[in-house]
């Protein structure tokens, strides 16, 4: 019988710089997707690459000194690298340089050009650079890009729009009519109130002011637009063609699902769509939006000096390690949060206190009683029951959350039956029943009732942790016939008579204080290596905010004062509490520069206070003022810190 297809693809990665361990997650999480899919028997195609056109990658490239292609080029590597770190299965890795994408996106945009559905016109308005982005005056946050926070640049072009706006009923009530095709329910509400039923503008896709793309062949001094470009490969990859597709996109497309970042989501669930359709190609099946891995709080940056890179993590915790902590940190709903304590915690105790020591001490207590022989079942008793039918339940409950893209729930419910492993033989005290010859029929059926449940746990977790996975079922020697998902429908695969291996740890576990000691010197020097890369480049100060008036500036109290206590606020990573000599009887003031300064930092400095300042609570804390800072090139806030020989409570003029 024909095995079922499923395609499922990645966004494919910006080819501008390395990414970090919160990029990664993004195809750990389709690779075990995918795994899992093989596993019940699926012919299954599994596409990422990269993005490599644009301004940003022109950019860059000049100032390196090199070529755009030769910049991509090196990029693209460290991404495979980290594929290859990673234990990434894919079955295609595609480059927008490949010469094949290049032809096809050339002909998709010539056909939308000839039926109309693309034209000619200019564009006036505000880009941004990093995100290749226009945007209105009001789609501005605060002035600046409303995705990353950066500065906006004005740009005026001609350019070919495509015409978002002729199809935007049509998208309308395809996206209302197929609830599963954006998921989790609160990205497509965010796409249809936010973006689409307040009318749909159309879109640029192409530009002039930049030759690091694809060439438009009818009118070469403009270049495809990465929307054309980027989300085309899709379909490129598998050998679509406008004049004529291949067998292998015939019987892949439609895609099963893209697994995106959700600051993407729009352009997959609008522009996408649009395109396919007025090109008479079917939809994907589903857009799945996952949440952001964040440092703490925080989005990783080098300036901040708290980005990690995935072969750090390897290199640190496995590849097995890294993998199991980014598929079991992020929930459906909420940003994961990557912090090294976090990492150690997970590793050590999921990985080396519950997993690795229930096969450990298993496969030991089978070698010391019974020689490294698998026996039979034997004497029998109520408590083994729990424990296989949750064996049991278990992999039918990791397909359905793997079906509904809930990866974390799936690894947890994993997780749950290794817990109720080790619960197990507290409960039945095989070591008890070793010290009675009389006992040997009900320590059989312990041993094997255990070894059983870790061949569950082995055959699963070869979707998330494959190199694991080969390591259980070989130390407890099952066979070809028991390694497989299908085999998980009954309690008893493995073969009586058969034999374990030696007991070898899989998981050693971490010293947490002494490599958070030599994680955070590891960031301090990024931080300080950031800032001296900015320094070099010069420090474009931001523009000046709206004028005041002598009377507005004389109503703000500057005054000196000088820390004499200091300490972090127990509910944020973010807050210091500081105890001033203000020159009138002290005070409380809360500032938000713990992930620059240390409390001991401050102790005995001078600092600037904003006296009048309406007394406020941050997390529960009462703050009377505010301490001048300074924003630094690499994004950090520095202290501004007066002539210490000030007296306290001075005013500043």
């Amino acid at each position: 019988m024909e095995k079922k297809k499923f395609y499922i693809t990645t966004a494919i990665a910006y080819a501008s710089k390395k990414p970090h361990i919160g990029n990664t997650y993004e195809v750990v999480f389709t690779d075990a997707v995918a795994r899992f899919k093989r596993m019940q028997g699926y012919d299954v195609f599994f596409l990422t690459g990269t993005d490599e056109h644009g301004l940003k990658i022109e950019e860059l490239a000049e100032k390196e000194g090199v070529t755009p292609k030769e910049h991509v080029d090196k990029v693209a590597g460290e991404i495979k690298d980290i594929c290859r770190s990673m234990n990434i299965s894919y079955d295609r890795f595609i480059r927008t340089t490949d010469e094949q994408h290049e032809k096809v996106v050339q002909k998709i945009f010539n056909k939308l050009y000839e039926q109309g559905d693309i034209y000619k016109s200019s564009y006036e308005g505000l880009y941004c650079t990093p995100c290749e982005s226009f945007w209105t005056e009001s789609q501005l946050k605060d002035g600046k890009c409303p995705d990353c926070g950066r500065e906006v640049k004005p740009a005026h072009e001609e350019a070919y729009f495509l015409r978002l706006s002729k199809y935007q009923k049509w998208l309308e009530e395809y996206i209302e009519s197929h609830p599963e095709f954006i998921v989790p329910e609160s990205r497509k509400k965010e796409m249809l109130n936010n973006f689409i039923k307040p009318g749909l503008q159309d879109l640029c896709v192409s530009r002039t002011t930049f030759k690091w793309s694809i060439p438009v062949t009818f009118d070469p001094k403009h270049v495809i637009y990465v929307w054309i470009d980027a989300l085309s490969n899709y379909i490129t990859a598998i050998g679509y063609d406008p004049d004529g597709s291949s067998e292998e996109f015939k019987k892949y497309w439609p895609c099963d699902c893209h697994v995106i970042g959700k600051d993407i989501m729009r352009f997959h669930s609008i522009y996408w769509p649009i395109m396919l359709h007025a090109l008479g190609v079917e939809i994907p099946g589903k857009l799945f939006g996952h949440n952001w891995i964040l440092f703490g709080e925080d989005k990783m940056s080098k300036s901040r000096g708290n980005v990690i890179y995935a072969d750090d993590v390897v290199e640190a915790f496995g590849v097995d390690g890294a993998r199991y902590y980014l598929l079991s940190e992020m929930g459906l709903n909420a940003d994961g949060s990557i912090t090294y304590e976090s990492l150690i915690e997970r590793y050590n105790s999921d990985l080396a206190n519950t997993l690795g020591n229930l096969v450990n001490r298993t496969v030991a207590m089978t070698n010391k009683y019974f020689g490294g022989e698998i026996k039979a079942v034997d004497e029998e008793a109520p408590v083994d029951d729990e424990l296989i039918k949750l064996a049991l339940e278990t992999p039918v409950k990791v397909a359905e959350f793997i079906g509904q893209y809930r990866m974390a729930d799936a690894v947890e419910s994993i997780m749950v039956l290794a817990r109720r492993a080790n619960k197990y033989i507290d409960e039945t005290e095989p070591w008890v029943l070793g010290k009675d010859p009389a006992r040997a029929g009900r320590l059989s059926t312990v041993l094997y009732d255990l070894l059983e449940t870790i061949r569950f746990l082995g055959v699963i977790l070869g979707a998330f942790m494959p190199e694991t996975s080969v390591k259980i079922l070989d130390m407890i020697g099952a066979e070809d016939g028991a390694r497989v998902l299908d085999s998980l429908t009954t309690f008893g695969g493995l073969k009586a008579g058969g034999r374990v291996g030696q007991a070898v740890p899989l998981f050693a576990r971490i010293d947490a204080e002494k490599f958070i000691e030599e994680a955070n010197a590891k960031m301090a020097a990024m931080a300080k290596a950031a800032a001296e890369e900015e320094a070099k480049e010069g420090f474009e100060p931001p523009a000046l905010g709206e004028e005041i008036t002598i009377d507005d500036f004389a109503k703000v109290e500057l005054r000196v004062a000088e820390v004499k206590a200091c300490e972090k606020v127990k509910k944020s990573k973010k807050l210091l509490c500081l105890q001033l000599d203000d020159g009138f009887g002290g005070r409380q003031v809360v500032s938000g520069i713990a992930q620059w300064y240390a409390p001991e930092d401050l102790i005995g400095k001078k600092i600037i206070l904003v006296a009048n300042l309406k007394p406020v609570k941050l997390c529960g804390v009462e703050s009377n003022g505010m301490i001048c800072a300074a924003d630094a090139p690499d994004g950090s806030a520095r202290v501004v810190f007066p002539d210490q020989s000030l007296p306290n409570g001075a005013k500043l003029r």
